[in-house]
């Protein structure tokens, strides 16, 4: 079955989070890469900072887990897009990241997939 998935990548210190069927919250339990001086300025664009969210332990858990829900989303009774969002501190690394990694996941069973970085661009945020 073939469903159309919108996913939203953000980041909760630039504004609230969007409205979604599913939303992912990755600022406590992962490693933020902005912590890393190597890292800070660049986005989920650069592979080095894929590389460190992917590889950060229950990442691709959570991506499996995200999965399965959105395919109860969508194999629910009602017709519709389902939309999905996850966001992280900033909205430049890991978010955008796992949106990514969802977007393959989904489309490779056969999900219609559009994936939208809401503050990928943004500048970084000093705190």
């Amino acid at each position: 079955m073939s469903a159309a998935v919108e996913i939203v990548s953000f980041g909760y210190l630039h504004d609230e989070p969007p409205a979604t069927h599913l939303t992912i919250d990755l600022r406590h339990h992962f490693r933020d890469p902005h912590v890393s001086s190597e890292l800070r300025y660049m986005t989920a664009n650069d592979e080095p900072v894929r590389t460190a969210v992917l590889n950060t332990p229950g990442i691709t858990d959570l991506v499996e887990a995200t999965a399965t829900a959105v395919a109860a989303f969508v194999s629910g009774p009602s017709a519709g897009t389902v939309t999905v969002a996850d966001g992280c501190a900033g909205g430049r690394h890991r978010a955008p990241t796992f949106a990514r990694a969802l977007a393959e996941r989904l489309a490779a069973a056969g999900h219609s997939v559009t994936v939208h970085h809401r503050d990928l661009d943004k500048p970084v945020v000093q705190r």
